[in-house]
């Protein structure tokens, strides 16, 4: 068994206990966190080829190519060679960066070579995938001071010290004019025109400049420069990087394998890409409290697609966590605190994650009922024999309808919560229950905790919505 395989193992025996225990959240943490320095050289080139493809959107031309090119390299005694280009066109830097960076971890702790290449030269042309209009172009001093600040922020994904540096200005800026002539007329234009974002722009009537047109073509000599096997991007960048793979046939060159990465959704749950702008993102250098908070604000549809962004965890572990999910015998709130201890931990350590998550339990977790004024009330006496999701609908006004309330309860949102001098104790109402009488499932719920209706006070919580039941 792989070093990979027996974490996996450790790992996933935690996962099927209570994830809702400070211990055992502590221990999986622990365990899944040592992965980021784990040595993946003894995984095969078949492995190592299906891991990377497991957090990729494509590998082209394809994953038996990727692992064929990891045997020959194998072979010949070294490792892959790969290249990552960014541009420092800012200095904040939030959780979306990162990505690729953990990407570039694996391949590097898989024993090959990374490249990180500054694109001094192509930063002061500003690349334009996604921009519906120029992007401002950067000066030496803007690109120093970027450049800077995402090392700092982007550290705690990736090892810097182990990779190379390059500028693209190395090459591209001595490019005669001649020998750029030469280049652009083996380039059909269709090609460079193809990209959607440029199709927009013509059509609604923006600018597109000739060296927004000739980015990918100032890309694709990077690669013939670097000579590099891999070239890895977002997905978004999909064009730039197969015009890499085009001008390294055409100078007769073993052309490039591609890997693009997803763009993350941001926190919204809006579907837009988590940006600045947007204001739907989570930065780098937001405290340890502010990273956990954030985390546990998402909507539960994004834990599976950020465990796989941004985590060690294995398809099979986070299918078993989505598995639980479905059965009932994990809460999401649970998943997400786990999820959201993972990022504060390789951030801030593993004493900062269980301290971020002992603050949000105290806070809001554990946070009285009784101390919350004007809370709407409902009396069991008179609404007990209507069903959780009528009274949630018509008598509350929680849901706009029975079946929406139904909808909630799906989702794992409706819930009994009852409050005695011990704390509280909450129970999930499962769909079928939101369809019987609410007096029935009160007694119901009471019973199986081994309560009764004078254990204390009982609420009724529809996501972020509360309610008191009197009269039981």
């Amino acid at each position: 068994m792989t070093r990979l395989g027996e974490s996996v193992a450790r790992a996933s025996a935690l996962l099927t206990a209570d994830l809702s225990s400070d211990q055992t959240v502590e221990k999986l943490l622990e365990e899944t966190g040592s992965r980021r320095y784990l040595d993946l050289t003894d995984l095969s080139a078949k492995e190592q080829a299906e891991l990377i493809a497991a957090r990729a959107v494509e590998v082209l031309p394809g994953v038996d190519q990727l692992a064929e090119r990891i045997e020959e390299r194998r072979t010949a005694g070294r490792g892959l060679s790969l290249k990552l280009g960014i541009d420092p066109t800012a200095t904040d830097v939030h959780l979306g960066h990162a990505v690729p960076m953990i990407a570039l971890s694996r391949f590097q702790r898989m024993g090959h070579d990374v490249t990180l290449l500054i694109g001094d030269f192509t930063a002061k042309i500003g690349d334009p995938t996604g921009r519906t209009a120029e992007r401002p172009p950067l000066t030496d001093d803007d690109i120093a001071r970027n450049l800077a600040g995402y090392r700092d922020q982007v550290r705690p994904f990736f090892d810097f010290e182990k990779v190379s540096f390059r500028q693209n200005s190395e090459w591209l800026a001595p490019y005669t004019f001649p020998e750029l002539l030469g280049l652009l007329a083996q380039v059909p234009a269709s090609q460079l025109l193809q990209r959607d974002d440029f199709r927009n722009r013509l059509a609604e009537g923006s600018g597109l400049t000739m060296s927004e047109l000739l980015y990918p073509i100032a890309q694709g000599l990077d690669s013939v420069a670097l000579e590099c096997d891999i070239e890895l991007g977002g997905a978004d960048q999909l064009l730039n990087l197969q015009m890499g793979r085009k001008l390294m046939e055409l100078r007769g060159q073993q052309p490039q394998l591609v890997v693009t990465m997803p763009l993350i959704e941001g926190t919204d749950g809006t579907g837009a890409k988590m940006s600045k702008s947007k204001g739907n993102y989570i930065a780098l250098s937001a405290t340890a409290e502010d990273v956990f908070g954030k985390i546990m604000s998402i909507p539960d549809r994004l834990m599976a697609p950020y465990l796989r962004a941004w985590t060690e965890w294995t398809d099979g572990e986070i299918d078993l966590v989505k598995g639980r999910l479905e059965d009932r015998s994990l809460h999401p709130m649970d998943l997400k605190k786990v999820l959201a201890g993972e990022m504060v931990a390789v951030l801030y350590g593993l004493p900062a994650a269980m301290s971020a998550r002992a603050g949000f339990v105290a806070q809001f977790s554990k946070k009285s009922f009784t101390d919350v004024e004007a809370l709407p009330e409902v009396d069991a006496a008179e609404h007990g024999a209507e069903s959780v999701a009528t009274v949630l609908s018509k008598v509350l006004q929680f849901q706009p309808s029975a079946s929406a309330a139904r909808r909630v309860a799906k989702q794992n949102g409706l819930r009994l919560v009852v409050e005695t001098e011990g704390g509280q104790e909450s129970a999930v109402l499962t769909e079928a229950q939101a369809v019987r009488p609410l007096a029935e499932v009160v007694a119901e719920v009471l019973a199986g905790a081994g309560l009764t209706a004078d254990s204390g006070s009982v609420y009724l919580k529809a996501g972020r919505k509360i309610a008191r039941l009197r009269g039981l």
